[in-house]
């Protein structure tokens, strides 16, 4: 594995201790990232450490500080914060069990693979992660790590298991202080039918390369076009999507999921009568030549 190991140690289950590796499962490489330049020169900007009514300071003058109210600080030098700091343990250590669907998404923050050290430790990770299958659970525990305690999720992962960094509770705010406002009523039974049709039509499994970050890619093409082009000024055409006539907000919600869903069927057989509730009318007599 060409890949370096985040965490090496040890997941320890009461008296089962199992040799594992950790490695990233995400990266960072869709994302574009610029630089500022000073145009003229076409160096590089770089920032001077400074103070207001005092200017440009010594790196050396720097401590960090911990804002108590508007302009009021406490000062801490490098040895106090390391003092507290955690000593970094080699071990996970499987304190509690919940349902696989019991935390909340709001909890996750990053994902890391967890494989089996060595060819010894593989039977009793195989019995990890179908126990963990079979009960349909979740295990938690708490990673000492770089001199701070992560709060982690292990599940299991086709062949493998995951582990999950999750925010503790104070990171993450409470949605009732943004949803308080949002009405509680029951919506019209025929609208919430024409909705669950059209996400029936439009259901299927998920599959991550069926989605492009068409900002990215187009930002690149630009890249290249202005690399070939010497620094002479290029723009990218993109087609902005269509959103309908401007003016009105008002929508007929009804018309719209009918239409919407009527675009995802295929067209229906006539039928031989005709299924309106009120009789048809008749066409007036022909007059006599």
């Amino acid at each position: 594995m060409a890949a370096r190991a985040y965490w090496k140690g040890h997941i320890r289950l009461a008296l089962v201790s199992i040799p594992v590796e950790i490695y990233s499962a995400t990266k960072s490489g869709a994302a574009v990232s610029f630089r500022q330049i000073h145009e003229p020169s076409g160096k590089p900007v770089k920032y001077e450490k400074v103070v207001p009514g005092i200017g440009a300071i010594d790196h050396d003058d720097i401590v960090k500080g911990f804002e108590l109210s508007k302009g009021n600080y406490v000062l801490l030098d490098d040895e106090e914060i390391a003092a507290v700091k955690l000593e970094s343990k080699r071990t996970l250590e499987l304190v509690q069990f919940v349902d696989s669907n019991a935390i909340d998404v709001l909890y996750y923050t990053k994902p890391y693979y967890v494989v089996p050290a060595d060819e010894l430790a593989e039977e009793a990770y195989i019995v990890l992660r179908e126990a963990l299958k079979r009960t349909k659970k979740v295990g938690l525990g708490q990673l000492s790590l770089r001199g701070q305690e992560q709060l982690v999720a292990l599940r299991p992962c086709g062949r493998g298991l995951i582990l999950e960094v999750l925010r503790y509770a104070d990171e993450v705010n409470k949605a009732a202080d943004y949803f308080r406002e949002v009405g509680s009523a029951k919506p019209d039974s025929d609208l919430l039918d024409l909705a669950e049709t059209l996400i029936g039509n439009k259901s299927g499994e998920f599959d991550a390369s069926d989605y492009e970050n068409h900002y990215v890619d187009a930002l690149k093409r630009v890249i290249a076009k202005k690399a070939k082009a010497k620094g002479k000024r290029v723009l990218e055409d993109v087609e902005e999507p269509d959103v309908g006539a401007k003016g009105s907000n008002v929508i007929d919600l009804m018309a719209a999921l009918k239409a919407s869903v009527d675009g995802k069927k295929k067209p229906a057989p006539k039928k031989a009568a005709a299924t309106a509730k009120t009789p048809a009318k008749k066409a007036p007599a022909r007059k006599r030549a």
